[in-house]
């Protein structure tokens, strides 16, 4: 058996173990909380709200792990892969190891929209928190586009409007949060900002899972056109990649799928920055092998996250962003390190 041929069995057994290990570990998180549920319930209460079984569990533990967990360890889910995703897709695009789902400023943007709506009343009241999130994301997303020449500047201008734009929005949303909150405000924003999945339900986290394959599937299409980006856009169009056409999709694509997660819990990060890495260090650069691998492994890792900041501190939930910036900005100086010489 040849060098190629044990590299696909062996990212093909990471994938298959990783799809396998995803519902162990939503039904771990059903049964985690203030009220511990037995793990074989929670498992229950997972299969009889699919429709699969119809098993005679308690009503208040059934409903806890139905209506309230299994909502938030779906959320985490896509929300993790998203991200996760996006940071891949990102960083082979535009050539840039520090790329992440928040470089084209569309985290800032939406930190903008929702605290426009919390403390200005913007829409009046007919306007959610989360759908002026998610205009303040667009928003952010088309300035970013204006100011790099509607995409077609090089990677550098991207990169670098992207981050004039964020520099924009987070001033917005410090002015905002400093003449228009109160003590108790600015602590409900400060918490927001930093990301949290409290509070999730269905629709939310259907939305969000939706948004997340779509885009997922999105790009798996483009995999053989990201691989060619790894040698540069010159030699990607010399080998016949429509190299405009592959960057607009897929930069729109990273778009919404960042504006609707940012839109649902916040600004998490380290997620989209550290897991393409840690990825690329398992399964190599081949992109239609690593977007199922980076999917997965963003998958598991909110999850975790969601968990840890769920039970560190007893009958406290800490913002998941403090949880993965905790775990995230280690594992990026480990891998900076052990990359030094490169």
């Amino acid at each position: 058996m040849t060098d190629q041929s044990v590299y696909y069995w062996r990212t093909g057994l990471l994938i298959f173990c990783g799809i396998l290990s995803l519902p162990v570990m939503m039904a771990l998180a059903a049964a985690t909380g203030d009220i511990p549920i037995g793990f074989a319930t929670a498992f229950r209460a997972m299969t009889n709200g699919l429709g699969l079984t119809h098993f005679n569990l308690p009503a208040v533990e059934a409903g806890i792990v139905w209506q309230y967990r299994m909502s938030r360890a779906l959320m985490a889910a896509s929300c993790g892969g998203g991200l996760a995703l996006c940071g891949l897709v990102l960083q082979s695009l535009l050539r840039n190891p520090l790329a992440d789902p928040y470089l084209l400023g569309i985290s800032a943007g939406a930190s903008t929209g929702a605290v426009s709506v919390m403390l200005l009343g913007i829409g009046s009241g007919a306007i959610t928190i989360g759908a002026g999130a998610f205009i303040g994301a667009c928003t952010a997303f088309m300035l970013i586009v204006a100011l790099s020449g509607g995409m077609r500047g090089n990677t550098a201008r991207i990169i670098l409007a992207g981050i004039a734009g964020t520099q924009l929005f987070n001033a917005l949303t410090s002015y905002i949060v400093s003449t228009a909150a109160n003590a108790e405000q600015s602590r409900g924003v400060m918490f927001w900002l930093l990301g949290s999945l409290s509070g999730v339900r269905w629709p939310d986290a259907l939305l969000c899972f939706a948004v997340v394959v779509l885009g997922l599937l999105i790009v798996i299409c483009y995999g053989r056109s990201l691989d060619t980006f790894n040698v540069g856009t010159d030699v990607s169009a010399t080998l016949g990649t429509r190299v405009m056409q592959v960057r607009v999709i897929l930069l729109l694509t990273t778009a919404l799928m960042t504006a609707v997660i940012v839109s649902a819990i916040g600004a998490v990060g380290f997620v989209g920055l550290v897991i393409p890495h840690v990825t690329r260090m398992i399964a190599g650069h081949r992109h239609l092998l690593t977007i199922p691998v980076a999917f997965l492994a963003g998958c598991h890792f909110m999850i975790l996250a969601d968990l840890i900041s769920r039970t560190l501190i007893s009958h406290q939930v800490l913002p998941t962003g403090v949880v993965t910036a905790l775990v995230g900005a280690p594992v990026f100086a480990m891998i900076l390190y052990r990359n030094r010489e490169k």
